[in-house]
């Protein structure tokens, strides 16, 4: 038998690819190194995370599937790669208790995080990661820490792109599908900064983080102020003035824990319910604290943040925008173990009358309820809307409309407590117009088209003026006309469906928000917006 020659041996043993595999692994490894040690080091000085960082710190262990890790710029010497300026920007699969997301953000270590496009788009607007939450119907979690795009891109394409060719058509098709979460976690402008607005909920972190329209450059070049990047966009300006983030976190890990528990309370998509957990906290707890919390006094305050934590399940209330709009409260909770959200006046603010910012807040988090089929619990001490020369010039009134607009389009399970005022308009807004109509009360209640004191003032004017002492009748009228404000009168005509104890308040509702879970079972899926905002 003849002896194979060696040639043969090689042409019989199997095809190896490890110089080719060999190469991915170094490839791998040079986007790991992102824009190198001195880069990294500087973001680190800053008191910022990187990107890999971040997204290591934020989803479960090990379970980030990296999508595009290749994508760069190679740099070959006759043809053999001797490195690679990676994209400046990460993403995949990854996931959050449990649940999927798709996760991004930009590696601010390279060319501090501006647009890069090849044949397709990792991240920003119309890019990958914004498709595959759109397509899998998952949460997408955007870590943002970039500026957009710039100026060099004209030499680098020899023209300038057409505003929209990449578009937000996406991210806008994604507020109606799934929950959208951005973290603003360095300087935020042009289209990353847009994508933060573009969000269900948003959070920045203190002192590291801005967002603006366009930074102290472009300000200074346009309209000759000097402003720095924390006056133009920090967490003050930003998230305590403008109301364009939600919430403030102190540092990055915060921040991820805020992430984690925004999204315990958001089911993945509108095709399915928040998610429910089992309560520890007994449905029928009464307590007694409530008979006591609100004074006798019409004029004195109490704290709604301690009445709200009487009233939901223990230790659940994650409260949204809580420094922007305060004469309303707007947090996420659960009610035996399910989740609900809390619209609060603030008697401590205002009385609790609606300003511009309030009702703003007010109209983003019905809208964000309705989404996401999360029944709404109106706790009412509303006097109406702001008042005033200032109030009006800043347009409250369409404000503030703007929120009755919006909540009698809401189709979810709406209860309504009056815990104190409930007048004009801005009571309107806290009322279910396409449900069964809840309506409770407090016996501290009271309500009207307008509080008695105005109310008589400027209905009797003649009468008052012509008596013999003015001020003596007007509160005489007032004592009148406060005996049929009683809440028991209107209860007699079915006019408020119950008035109850308030150490009542929590088994009540409790009742309701059980019951009404067939109801979001069977109407889930995307929302119709009809019409036009006021």
């Amino acid at each position: 038998m003849e002896t194979p020659t060696v040639e043969a041996k090689k042409q019989e043993a199997p095809e190896n690819w490890q110089e080719e595999l060999q190469e991915l692994q170094k490839r791998h490894e040079l986007a790991e190194k992102m824009g190198g040690d001195e880069a990294i080091a500087k973001q680190h000085g800053a008191g910022r995370l990187t990107i890999r960082e971040r997204i290591s710190q934020l989803a479960d262990q090990t379970s980030f599937q990296e999508v595009g890790k290749l994508t760069g710029q190679g740099h070959y010497v006759e043809g053999k790669l001797q490195s690679v300026t990676p994209a400046p920007y990460v993403m995949g699969l990854a996931k959050i208790d449990g649940r999927p997301v798709a996760i991004g953000g930009e590696d601010f270590t390279i060319r501090g995080g501006s647009s890069w496009s090849g044949d397709r788009k990792k991240g920003g607007q119309g890019g990958f990661v914004e498709d595959l939450a759109l397509n899998y119907r998952i949460p997408l979690v955007n870590l943002i820490d970039g500026a957009g795009g710039s100026v060099t891109s004209h030499k680098r394409r020899g023209h300038a792109v057409f505003p929209g060719v990449h578009g937000f058509e996406t991210s806008v098709e994604l507020m109606s599908v799934a929950p959208v979460v951005s973290a603003v976690l360095g300087t935020a402008a042009g289209g990353p900064a847009g994508r933060a607005i573009l969000s269900h909920w948003s959070v920045m972190t203190r002192d590291t983080s801005q967002i603006f329209a366009a930074g102290p450059p472009v300000v200074e070049r346009s309209l000759g102020q000097i402003i720095s990047k924390e006056e133009l966009g920090g967490h003050k300006a930003a998230a305590d003035m403008a109301g364009l983030v939600h919430n403030v976190a102190a540092n990055e890990a915060e921040c991820f824990e805020m992430i984690r528990r925004y999204l315990s309370y958001m089911p993945n998509n509108v095709w399915e319910l928040p998610p429910a957990v089992e309560s520890q906290d007994p449905p029928e707890r009464a307590e007694e604290a409530l008979r006591t919390i609100v004074p006798k006094d019409r004029r004195k305050p109490y704290n709604m943040r301690t009445l709200i934590s009487l009233l939901v399940d223990k230790a659940s209330v994650f409260e949204i925008q809580p420094t922007y709009g305060k004469s309303v409260i707007t947090s996420l909770a659960r009610m035996n173990g399910k989740v609900v959200g809390v619209v609060a006046n603030n008697p401590m603010i205002y009385g609790g009358a609606l300003d511009l910012k309030s009702s703003r807040k007010q109209t983003h988090f019905i809208q964000l309820c309705d989404t996401f089929h999360i029944p709404l619990i109106f706790l009412v001490d509303v006097p109406g809307f702001m008042v005033g020369k200032d109030a009006e010039l800043a347009g409250t009134l369409r404000e503030g409309m703007r929120s009755v607009y919006v909540a009698m389009q809401a189709t979810v399970p709406i209860l309504t407590v009056v815990i104190r005022k409930c007048y004009g308009m801005a009571g309107m807004a806290a009322t279910d117009k396409n449900g069964i109509g809840l309506k409770l009360a407090w016996p501290s209640a009271e309500w009207g088209s307008l509080p008695v004191e105005g109310g008589v003032a400027a209905a009797y004017k003649r009468e008052i003026a012509a008596a013999e002492d003015p001020k003596q009748r007007e509160r005489e009228l007032e004592a009148e006309l406060r005996e049929l404000t009683s809440p028991f009168r209107t209860a007699e005509a079915f006019g408020v469906e119950d008035i109850i104890d308030p150490s009542e308040t929590r088994r009540y509702l409790c009742r309701f928000i059980d019951a009404a879970q067939g109801r979001l079972r069977t109407s889930l899926g995307p929302k119709l917006r009809s019409g036009v905002l006021p």
